[in-house]
């Protein structure tokens, strides 16, 4: 009997498979490679060099500049400080998120929350010296 293939794209018809008698069993696989642990005065060797190398210069850049803060009055960066007071930039660098939405809201800005922070940065800077424009007796306390 003839068969009849369907007319239209088909895909390629794959070859009969046949069952070679002569075929062998499929090899056994190998149990996984059981690792050999390391030695326990290693291990306290490599516990030994990670204090060395990591936790004790912490402590001596901890100590260090717990040491810079004794015997100095106000700000521990004068000429930083003083140029933070004068930069609103630099004030709004230093807030999170949560304080420039506060300051944002006291300042009256419309949308607010829904700003990225450098958008609302903007808004904030420009209401800032919008406001230091006024005549003094206009601002708000």
């Amino acid at each position: 009997m003839q068969q009849r293939l369907p007319r239209g794209p088909n895909p390629p018809l794959a070859p009969p498979v046949t069952l070679d008698p002569n075929l062998s069993p499929p090899e056994p696989r190998l149990p996984p490679r059981q690792l050999h642990p390391l030695p326990k005065g290693l291990v306290e060797l490599y516990g030994l060099l990670a204090v060395l190398f990591v936790l004790v210069p912490e402590w001596v850049a901890g100590g260090a500049l717990v040491g810079f803060k004794e015997g100095r009055d106000g700000s521990q960066l004068p000429v930083t400080a003083s140029a933070w007071r004068r930069v609103p930039e630099l004030r709004l660098a230093a807030m999170g998120m949560a304080e420039l939405r506060l300051l944002a809201k006291a300042m009256g800005i419309q949308g607010y929350a829904s700003l990225r922070r450098d958008r609302l940065t903007i808004r904030l800077l420009k209401r800032l010296q919008w406001l230091q424009s006024l005549p003094a007796w206009l601002r708000r306390s």
